[in-house]
């Protein structure tokens, strides 16, 4: 299609076909499911997989640590388990995808890429919106250079939890589970502004050079229930906000201005499967581009894809999400908590 032909303001729909999985260089075998009790984990595979007897069922982490037919393990407990779990595991000889945030803290982080050096393994953060078909056609467009350096960009991810009914137990409330929105929410705001502004060729992967927070924390246990802070880049500016006690509106929750032009992501923005381009020039037409995208399932197996191959090809860490980019994220966490003066109880952070 030739753009240069269109007329002014005419708004162009790009439908890509959907990504089936369709995917043979690499497979991928559920050998094992590790839970607190053997009924929880033989529960879990039943609703899961149904009758498929050749997935073992352990009462255990450590069993499933010290299963020879594992190659490697997802971690999907609270994130203050993440630490421990994760080096058990490396230390074990397994390879690890863990949930974010991939750590309670920075300290916590760099120690655990330390254990995977030593031990030759693989280790990623399980950041899942990284890997998704939209986000190959975000990064393919921003690329380009058409919209010119990012200058700002919005993000906000709102869940009310309603908190006034709920336990105090319940993970958004405990300081022990590394409660509030800031850690359980604030990686999807955050992780577009590291691919939009961190990755962008005109930033060259250098880090923030100013980190900016404030909390309103809950009476109910003082974690945080609504934060703002905002990450400055040499160029570039991000405002993001997260929240446990509103939802989101159905609107775009993020929103890049470049130096000609806008992108709006629709929601959800941990997986959305469309956004507008709006190209822009000084007394110039304007051209609006809608790129939508459809995959079959919930997305989680395009990051899967992404550690089968790393640890085919003998990679410790992805191309695309890389510790330096989950060490960026956390260091911006810890600064955000300490300038919101939310310090965790003893015994949830075992790295400072």
């Amino acid at each position: 299609m030739n753009k240069s032909n269109l007329p002014s303001f005419e708004r162009l729909f790009m439908l890509l076909p959907i990504t089936l999985r369709d995917v043979r260089d690499v497979v991928h075998k559920v050998a094992a499911v590790g839970s607190r009790s053997l009924e929880k984990a033989q529960k879990f595979i039943k609703d899961s997989a149904g009758d498929d007897l050749s997935i073992k069922a352990y009462g255990s982490y450590d069993e499933v640590y010290a299963d020879k037919d594992v190659d490697a393990i997802y971690i999907g407990t609270p994130h203050t388990d993440h630490y421990i779990s994760a080096r058990s595991a490396l230390l074990a000889k397994k390879h690890v995808l863990v949930e974010k945030p991939v750590t309670c803290n920075a300290a916590e982080l760099r120690s655990l890429i330390n254990t995977a050096k030593e031990q030759g393994l693989f280790f990623m953060e399980a950041m899942w919106t990284r890997f998704l078909p939209t986000v190959k056609e975000f990064k393919k467009i921003i690329e380009t250079g058409r919209l010119g350096d990012p200058v700002m960009l919005w993000a906000n991810f709102l869940v009310d939890f309603n908190i006034n009914n709920i336990p105090k137990t319940h993970r958004i409330l405990n300081p022990m589970l590394g409660g509030g929105g800031l850690l359980d929410l604030g990686p999807y705001p955050l992780v577009w502004a590291i691919m939009a502004l961190y990755e962008h060729p005109s930033n060259n992967l250098t880090r923030p050079s100013n980190i900016t927070g404030s909390m309103i924390k809950t009476p109910l246990t003082g974690v945080d229930a609504t934060t703002a802070y905002t990450v400055s880049f040499a160029a570039s500016q991000a405002i993001l906000s997260t929240s446990i006690l509103i939802p989101s509106n159905p609107g775009p929750t993020v929103i890049i201005r470049y130096q000609y032009g806008t992108i709006t992501i629709a929601t959800p923005i941990f997986a959305p499967k469309e956004f507008t381009v709006t190209y822009s020039v000084p007394n110039g037409p304007e051209e609006t581009q809608t790129v939508k995208v459809e995959w079959e399932g919930g997305g989680w197996h395009f990051q899967a894809d992404e550690v089968a191959r790393c640890v085919r090809d003998g990679k410790l860490q992805s191309t695309y999400w890389g510790w330096d980019r989950s060490i960026v994220e956390m260091d911006i966490f810890d600064e955000v908590r300490r300038q919101g003066g939310y310090v965790f109880p003893p015994g949830v952070e075992i790295v400072n």
